[in-house]
C-alpha cells in the first residue's frame, strides 16, 4: 500500500462562524460541534474551550488525544468501523492538521486517566503540551454505566476530530509525506541485501475498560493478524482505554507511531521493513500462550531476521511482552523489546512483573513511579480533585493550593511505550 500524508501546519484554534482553516489558524464552529456530540443520548452536555502551549492549563482527567485527519482520496475513509464504512484504510492521499489535536474529558470513566498540563514541569513530560487542543469536556446523562459513558466519550471525540479534519480537504499541504509498504514477495525482493524487519504492536485488550479497537472490533475477540503500516495512519486502530495515563496509547499515539515513523525512515538503508504484526494482550494464561503462539508464528511467516516489541500498559502485560519475545527468539528472530517501568519511586523494585534472559535488548520508557510536584494553573478543564484517586495519585494528592503531588503515572503519555515520549535515558 502506498499512502500520502499531506501536513497542514495548525498554530491556533479559534471560535467562529464556520469551520475552516486559514493561514495556519483553523477557525471552529461551536455550535456545530456541539451539536455532533449531544446527538449521542448518552451524552447530557457538552463544553469546548482551547488550551494552548505554554498556557497555565491544566486538563485533568484526560480520556483521549485524537489528531484531526480527513480521507482525500483512496479506500475508506477516517476511524473505520466507528465512523465510516469498514473498508480497508491506508492507501491514497490522507491530509493531516499537525500541530492541533482534540482531547476529550470530563467526569471520570474509571479510575486510571490521567492529566496534561500546558505550562510548568508537568508539560516537560507529555508531548501533548506541545499541540493546540480543543478540549471536548463532555457531560453523561445520569444513571449511565461505565461501559456505555465509555463508548459515548469514545465516539464525541472520533466525531469532532473526523469533523475538523474535514476542513483540511481541499487545503493545499505545505509538506507531503509518502509511505509504501509492498505484498509480502514483493517486500522481501525489494531489498535482498537487507535483513528483514516486522514489528509486532501489542494492543491492551484486557477489557473492563482496558480496550482498543482495531477496524471498530474490540481487540481481544480476535487473534493476532497482520496489518500493513499505513492503515495505523489512517485510524484503523484506535484507544478505548482508561489505564494508567503514562503509558496508554491515545489514539494520537496510533495515529503517529514513532516506531513506524522510525521504521520507515531506516527502510532500505540499514533493513527491510516488511510489515506489522498486531496481537492482544489477554488475561487468562490459555489466551496468552494461544495469542503468543500466534504472534510467533505469522512473525515467522512474515521471513524477518528481527522484530520489534512494543508492550502497551505493565504488570499483568509483561508475561504477554515475554512470552512474545521467548517464542520469537525461539524461532531464531531477535527481539528488541520496548517497554516502561514500575520499579518503585525509589527505583529500587523490580521493573517488570515477570521476564526472560533471551529479553537481552530492552529499551525503557522511563520509572511511572518517580513522583512529581505540579504547581497550580490558573486554569483547570475538568475536575483537578481526580487527582486523589486517579492511578499515580492518592488521597491528598490534590492539595489545597491546587497544586498535585503525585506520580509521573498521572501525566498523560510521560513513559509510553511507542518512545513517544519526551523522557531519555544516559548511559552511567
Amino acid at each position: 500500500m502506498r499512502l500520502e500524508l499531506g501536513m497542514i501546519k495548525i498554530n491556533d484554534i479559534q471560535f467562529g462562524a464556520k469551520t475552516e482553516i486559514r493561514g495556519t489558524a483553523l477557525t471552529v464552529n461551536a455550535e456545530e460541534v456541539k451539536s455532533l456530540v449531544l446527538a449521542d443520548e448518552r451524552i447530557a452536555a457538552v463544553e469546548l474551550d482551547v488550551a494552548r502551549p505554554g498556557e497555565s492549563v491544566r486538563i485533568i482527567p484526560v480520556k483521549d488525544v485524537i489528531e484531526p485527519r480527513v480521507k482525500v482520496s483512496g479506500s475508506g475513509s477516517m476511524f473505520p468501523g466507528l465512523i465510516g464504512g469498514v473498508e480497508t484504510v491506508g492507501e491514497g492521499r490522507t491530509h493531516v492538521l499537525k500541530g492541533c489535536a482534540v482531547v476529550t474529558t470530563g467526569k471520570i470513566v474509571g479510575f486510571q486517566e490521567g492529566l496534561i498540563d500546558m505550562s510548568g514541569p508537568g508539560a516537560e513530560y507529555t508531548p501533548f503540551s506541545r499541540l493546540v487542543n480543543l478540549t471536548v469536556h463532555c457531560t453523561p446523562v445520569d444513571g449511565i454505566g461505565q461501559h456505555d459513558h465509555e463508548a459515548a466519550i469514545r465516539m464525541a471525540g472520533l466525531k469532532v476530530a473526523a469533523y475538523l479534519g474535514e476542513a483540511g480537504r481541499e487545503v493545499e499541504p505545505g509538506e507531503i509525506k509518502v509511505y509504501e509498504t509492498l505484498p509480502l514477495p514483493r517486500q522481501w525482493a525489494q531489498y535482498p541485501g537487507l535483513p528483514t524487519v516486522a514489528y509486532v504492536y501489542m494492543l491492551q485488550s484486557q477489557g473492563l475498560l482496558h480496550d482498543t479497537y482495531v477496524y471498530g472490533i474490540d481487540a481481544k475477540k480476535t487473534l493476532p493478524t497482520m496489518i500493513y503500516p499505513t492503515e495505523l495512519f489512517d485510524g484503523a486502530i484506535i484507544s478505548g482505554n482508561c489505564v494508567s495515563a503514562c503509558d496508554k496509547n491515545c489514539t494520537y499515539h496510533h495515529q503517529n507511531s514513532p516506531v513506524i515513523e522510525e521504521l520507515y525512515e531506516r527502510h532500505g538503508k540499514d533493513f527491510n521493513f516488511v510489515g506489522v504484526v498486531i496481537t492482544n494482550e489477554n488475561v487468562t494464561l490459555a489466551d496468552k500462550e494461544r495469542s503468543s503462539s500466534y504472534t510467533a508464528k505469522i512473525t515467522e511467516f512474515f521471513g524477518v531476521d528481527a522484530a520489534i516489541i512494543s508492550e502497551e500498559g505493565f504488570g499483568n502485560p509483561d508475561a504477554d511482552l515475554v512470552m512474545n519475545c521467548n517464542k520469537l527468539e525461539k524461532k531464531g528472530i531477535k527481539t528488541v523489546l520496548i517497554t516502561d517501568e514500575y520499579a518503585g519511586r525509589d527505583g529500587g523494585s523490580q521493573s517488570l512483573a515477570d521476564s526472560t534472559p533471551l529479553g537481552n535488548a530492552c529499551i525503557t520508557a522511563g520509572n511511572a513511579n518517580e513522583t512529581i510536584i505540579l504547581p497550580p494553573m490558573l486554569k483547570v478543564i475538568g475536575f483537578p480533585e481526580q487527582a486523589n484517586v486517579i492511578a499515580g495519585g492518592w488521597e491528598g494528592s490534590f492539595r489545597p493550593d491546587g497544586s498535585i503531588v503525585a506520580e509521573i503515572q498521572v501525566i498523560t503519555g510521560s513513559t509510553n511505550e511507542l518512545g513517544f515520549s519526551q523522557l531519555s535515558a544516559k548511559e552511567i
